[in-house]
């Protein structure tokens, strides 16, 4: 509870969600065994009945103050785990207050009158009413996420037809790009579940009781004298109920700040609406996605009239469910709108002070403020909830700049240096020819990462290289193969390359760790050698003779289909083509034309143009991860798309640079597409110079 209070602190989120405390088996567990006093009936029987009651008084306010912090946390679950969640905090609830009452009218012999036990029962009670509570939220949370997904898919075509030029490769520059993200992350903020959960009513109202609850009945086991029967416990516990007083003690302390600063958060907003007073007259309409699960549940009918007696006594039930949700709804509203009257005047002049020291309305800061975009067009309210306030736009705005300045400063530098290298994209063709004879009927497909992988494990098997050259290249493929593994795993939708890709990270973690391809050991294969084409000849023979080990060996027929090859087969397949390649089209196989240090310079080039045709898709990837994922995960993968757009900057803008060829964005998601494309053009310039010189030869004959 305190991480969440600091988290939100932090991050200038003053409706605090819940990252580190939410309803879950281990937060369950935990708080049964904190429990065990309001649940232990034998003290009473040995030993003076007053002498636990402080320390269960502070159990109980401390299990109501958990339950206060997981009002929010609801919008993060699905409808399952809320569900299982719910019935699990129920029974606990329930069984704890069942304890507790029975104690307590036990103890009525002791005190003589009622108003003995009532300080007792009043956070008894609390505990019960904040269950309500979680009930009536958990109701309404799956109408919620699909009304808030409509509306998201709705706002996300608008900006889709708005941002149309970033489909443009030509036109398109990075300003763009945090332009239609900085669009995404209010759209994704304003529909999150769990800023919607802190925002309603039912949440709104029970931090705010539970805060006046804790602060009337402390004051009267602070000060009313009950307190000075835990100082000298007689009970079996001794003085671990003085440890458990003071440590569930801090722990309602610390739990009561984010239940009254949502409060606090929720009543400014209503406070902050140019239409405050206005609203007035439909505060108290209780719309629809409270009791939406209720109706359709009442009114569905399924089986024969025989059942029509089960079906009457559903909708007995489920309507008096409904009227229960309705009273408790009204009394929340009652709540709200108090709150808003006392309040108001404290916020009005705060508002109206700050207005007179700065008049300048709100404006975007950057590259936003020059396009003058409003924020506040894509804002994703829920029904009757109030207009957000400008600040919480600032807010949202000064927390995207931060997610990427936090993401420039893991700038891949090595990466940059390495990209460096490259000229042109044309280079992406060529470090596999379909001059070399397929070993299999079928060749599986390329991933991004797989060729440079196998590309750099060739560059370290080189001899006569210097270590700092090959330390600095892997450390640039290193940062390079991060950022490609998450092109490859966004834009494969069908995960077709997945074995592919499963391949290449084999590969790669015994490469950086142990110099090592497959069971190959890299240095050794370079001190053994004399020059590349014994390395390059070594590799071949190692990489051929595990394939035609394995076609030898392989009788299960799902194995013809190269994408169920196991990973050791497809990475021997690749280096088997890139070396017999490199043979052919450097020319090793004739007097070692090719120097070994010039033949790793020529590798890193191949390498870097790879990753830069890779990083083309930069752009589109960000984009992606900005809309894709579900209502309950859409901000958290909207906070790594920024956080990927500081860190990518300098590679984007390098390649900004750059001519990029004419391939439309499905196709330049896959490296095969690329290859087919050069070698296209490739075939069109030879055809064309073959007429050229057919041509000069029918005119000279002439």
């Amino acid at each position: 509870m305190g991480a969440d209070a600091v988290n939100g602190f932090r991050s200038k989120k003053l409706w605090f969600p819940t990252k580190y405390f939410s309803l879950n088996a281990l937060t369950l567990t935990l708080l049964s065994v904190a429990m065990k006093l309001p649940l232990d009936f034998n003290t009473n029987t040995y030993y003076s009945p007053t002498d636990l009651l402080p320390a269960k008084y502070i159990s109980i306010l401390f299990m109501s103050t958990a339950m206060a912090n997981f009002m929010s946390c609801l919008g993060s679950m699905s409808d399952k785990e809320i569900l299982a969640n719910m019935v699990a905090l129920g029974i606990l609830v329930i069984t704890v207050s069942a304890n507790v009452l029975t104690q307590l009218f036990l103890l009525l012999n002791y005190f003589g009158h009622i108003t003995g036990i009532l300080p007792m029962m009043t956070p008894t009670i609390l505990m019960l009413r904040l269950l309500v509570k979680l009930v009536s939220i958990s109701i309404m949370v799956p109408t919620i996420k699909r009304r808030m997904e409509a509306k998201y898919q709705d706002m996300h075509k608008l900006v889709l037809k708005e941002e149309d030029m970033l489909n443009r490769r030509d036109t398109f520059v990075i300003d763009d790009l945090r332009r239609g993200m900085m669009k995404y992350w209010v759209m994704a903020e304003t529909s999150s579940p769990q800023f919607l959960m802190a925002r309603s009513v039912v949440c709104t109202t029970s931090s705010s009781f539970m805060c006046v609850i804790l602060l009337v009945t402390g004051y009267n086991y602070m000060f009313g004298g009950v307190s000075r029967h835990v100082l000298v416990p007689k009970s079996s516990y001794k003085t671990s109920t003085v440890l458990i007083l003071v440590i569930q003690s801090i722990g309602v302390a610390i739990g009561t700040i984010v239940p009254t600063l949502r409060w606090f958060a929720a009543v400014s907003f209503k406070c902050s609406a140019a239409q405050n007073w206005k609203s007035f007259k439909k505060a108290f309409k209780i719309e629809s996605h409270w009791t939406q699960i209720l109706v359709d549940c009442r009114d569905s009918f399924s089986g024969s009239q025989t059942r029509k007696c089960f079906h009457d006594a559903k909708w007995f039930a489920v309507t008096l469910c409904i009227g229960l949700q309705i009273f408790t709804l009204h009394l929340s509203k009652v709540f709200v709108v108090f709150s808003v009257l006392l309040t108001s005047p404290f916020f009005l002049s705060f508002i109206l002070v700050k207005k007179m020291v700065n008049r300048r309305s709100f404006k975007v800061e950057g590259s936003v403020d020059d396009m003058n975009l409003n924020l506040k067009r894509y804002v994703l309210h829920l029904e009757g909830q109030a207009e957000l306030p400008t600040r919480v736009l600032k807010n949202m705005y000064h927390d995207a700049n931060n997610m990427i300045r936090t993401g420039r400063k893991k700038q891949p530098l090595s990466l940059v240096h390495l990209l460096g290298k490259f000229v042109s994209f044309s280079g992406v063709a060529q470090f596999d020819s379909d001059q070399i004879p397929s070993l299999h009927s079928h060749e599986p497909p390329n991933c991004w990462t797989l060729p440079v992988v196998t590309l750099t494990s060739i560059a370290i098997a080189l001899p006569d290289i210097p270590k700092h050259r090959v330390k600095k290249l892997l450390r640039s493929v290193s940062e390079g193969l991060s950022l490609a593994k998450i092109v490859d795993k966004t834009l494969d939708k069908n995960a077709q390359l997945i074995n592919i890709r499963k391949a290449a990270d084999i590969c790669w973690v015994g490469v950086v760790l142990y110099m090592k391809w497959l069971e190959i050991d890299l240095r050794r294969t370079s001190l053994k050698c004399k020059n590349s084409k014994e390395v390059l000849r070594e590799l071949s023979i190692k990489a051929e003779g595990i394939i035609m080990k394995f076609k030898k060996e392989q009788k299960d027929p799902t194995m013809k289909n190269p994408l169920n090859w196991p990973a050791k087969v497809v990475a021997s397949n690749s280096m088997y083509r890139i070396t017999r390649t490199i043979l052919l089209s450097y020319g090793i196989d004739e007097e070692n034309k090719q120097t070994d240090e010039g033949l790793f310079e020529e590798l890193c080039v191949m390498i870097a143009v790879i990753l830069a045709a890779c990083f083309t898709n930069l752009p589109r990837v960000i984009t992606t991860m900005c809309h894709l994922n579900a209502i309950e995960k859409r901000e958290k993968s909207v906070r790594k798309a920024f956080h990927l757009l500081g860190e990518t900057e300098q590679v984007i803008e390098l390649l900004q640079q750059k001519e990029w060829p004419y391939i439309n964005h499905d196709q330049a998601a896959y490296i095969d597409e690329w290859r087919a494309l050069f070698l296209q053009i490739d075939d069109g310039l030879e055809t064309s110079m073959s007429n050229e010189e057919h041509l000069a030869i029918t005119v000279v004959d002439s």
